[in-house]
């Protein structure tokens, strides 16, 4: 067949949206668009410091579980759609081929699709679709602004050229740093007078703007490393390192619920893996001893290099590594240890350094940091941090320096300078402000929430906050009316998570103030009792009295919260 037959045969790609209007400017004074970007505090009472108590144990995250008959309800709804979907499937072939073209085969040609493959994006993502991609546009602090739309056919939106403002509780932006103005905006505006937009300066080092070495410089002091090589793309931080440390003599040792770039980079360098139990302390070391003693396959020699591979944080779980006992098993076996801290570093320790100073871990103990700049500095890309000698290796053989593009100038500049207002080098003060605000406000949501009776998982300290729906009908019904009392909120479900655990994970900044969390947690308290999601039993905290369900009305929530979400334990 020719190149122009198969054109003509190949189907029409569907388009998600019709064209979305440019943003409306926005006109406000400055004043008023700055606390709409990061709310101002209103008492100090409102500020609390994260740390692990030093030499005290990580206490395990109890999982809460809802009653059976809610579990089988899940079942029942996922069985009763996939029943249906299969039907309309069946009879859909027959009876209008034209819309079932990508699932037929045609003229000896397989289909695009498998129709049981695909069965969940068609049948039942593509349903409450408008839940999980919300274009926005302008700065996603405090608000965040989204286009209002309305569905037009089974796929494509109608867009109004209007927009919604809601309090943003699906970004990122942990330190509220990802503001249009202020002194990381000025000073990323200074870089691009010097530098230009692309970099491009007489004042090369080593291949790159001397802007580049002093980026990498700051944060390799920020977390306690010698050097640092940043990457302009989070994702392929990871995706391409392993590639340039491990090979087949390498034993990958990696946590069952790392993140997806962290698999993609393992089996790109074609080390071999065994995954243990999330946090199992006793399954990793069971492993480690059990791969050293075994050796290799077929030939049994003993491996090249270990490496232990975790993260700080964990953002579909909102739960943290046990750092201080896998450091104690890394010295034990003689391993090396990579973790990954695109979501604590930042967000987690007295000063905001992520995991090693929430846990007094010294980062010497830890062989490769990693992280990313999209979340807690405003920024894009990642970095690897890690010793001298082992930069200047990577440096060479690092697959993203010869092929990707080099960080830009006013991106740099975000960067240097968020680091610097939170190690107190620009504006004292304000760094030390937004840590504790995160803080505070990730405790205060938390246990507001157990104390209301919703199933939360997660660490007291994470400013990742997941609370449980379960029912697949229960998924669009919190994202649209949350959105439309003003709150965007984040939905996750399969395959992000496992089939029956579907959530709405609320995504904490410091850029959000007490009475913000208020009505979050007000408006939440009437979904919940709308749609049955109080479900708790007290097992995992907030109880009045210990083990039995919660049953605390919003008014004594709100008027308790501050006091008890400061304890050093979260009831």
């Amino acid at each position: 067949m020719t190149s122009t037959t198969l054109e003509k045969e190949e189907p029409k790609v569907k388009h998600y949206t019709k064209s979305i209007p440019n943003a409306p400017e926005d006109n406000r004074p400055l004043e008023v668009r700055s606390n709409l970007e990061y709310g101002k505090l209103t008492s100090k009472k409102h500020l609390y410091v994260s740390k692990h108590p030093v030499g005290e144990p990580l206490p395990t995250p109890i999982d809460d579980e809802p009653p059976y008959a809610i579990l089988i309800a899940t079942y029942i709804c996922f069985l009763i759609l996939i029943i249906i979907g299969h039907i309309r499937d069946f009879f859909g072939k027959i009876f209008k081929p034209e819309e079932y073209a990508d699932l037929i085969e045609k003229d000896g040609y397989a289909p695009w699709y498998d129709g049981f493959e695909s069965f969940y994006v068609r049948r039942l993502k593509a349903r409450i679709d408008d839940c999980f991609a919300r274009p926005i546009h302008g700065a996603p602090g405090r608000y965040i602004k989204c286009f209002n739309r309305k569905r037009d056919g089974k796929t494509d939106y109608l867009y109004d050229g209007t927009s919604k403002e809601c309090l943003n509780l699906s970004s990122y932006n942990y330190l509220g740093f990802a503001q249009s103005s202020g002194v990381c905006t000025d000073y990323a505006l200074k870089c691009v007078d010097e530098y230009g937009t692309s970099g491009c300066s007489p004042r090369l080092y080593s291949g790159t703007t001397d802007l580049h070495r002093q980026c990498e410089q700051v944060i390799a002091d920020f977390v306690g490393k010698e050097d640092a090589i940043i990457v302009s793309q989070g994702y392929g931080t990871n995706a391409n390192f392993f590639a340039s440390i491990a090979d087949a003599k390498t034993l990958v040792i990696s946590d069952e619920l790392n993140h997806a770039s962290i698999r993609f980079g393992i089996r790109l360098s074609g080390a071999s893996v065994k995954v243990f139990k999330h946090n199992d302390m006793k399954d990793l070391e069971n492993l480690i001893r059990n791969q050293i003693a075994q050796g290799q396959p077929k030939t049994h020699r003993p491996w090249n290099k270990i490496i232990i591979a975790i993260e700080g944080l964990y953002s579909m779980e909102g739960n943290m590594c046990n750092l201080p006992e896998i450091v104690r098993i890394k010295d034990k076996y003689k391993c090396y240890l990579f973790v990954d801290e695109a979501h604590s570093i930042g967000a987690l320790g007295p000063d905001g350094r992520g995991i090693c100073d929430y846990f007094s871990v010294d980062p010497a103990s830890v062989d490769v940091l990693m992280g990313t700049l999209t979340k807690s500095f405003g920024a894009t890309g990642g970095y690897i941090a890690g010793d001298k000698d082992f930069i200047a290796k990577l440096r060479l053989n690092y697959i993203t320096q010869g092929y990707s593009e080099g960080v830009p100038p006013p991106v740099l500049g975000q960067i240097i300078s968020s680091l610097k207002v939170i190690k107190g080098e620009l504006n004292p003060g304000e760094g030390e402000e937004r840590l504790q605000r995160i803080a505070f406000n990730s405790r205060y949501l938390r246990l507001g929430l157990k104390k209301l009776g919703f199933i939360v998982y997660g660490a007291d300290d994470s400013p990742v906050i997941p609370f449980l729906l379960f029912v697949p009908s229960k998924m669009p019904a919190v994202s649209r009316m949350l959105y439309d009392m003003g709150v965007a909120v984040v939905i996750v479900s399969y395959p992000a998570t496992p089939l029956i655990s579907g959530r709405a994970r609320l995504c904490v900044s410091s850029a959000l103030t007490k009475e913000d969390l208020d009505y979050v947690l007000a408006k939440i308290n009437d979904i919940g009792d709308l749609t049955y999601l109080k479900f708790s039993s007290g097992i995992a905290g907030g109880s009045k009295i210990p083990g039995e369900p919660p049953r605390w009305s919003i008014e004594e929530v709100l008027a308790t919260n501050v006091e008890d979400c400061k304890k050093p334990k979260l009831m």
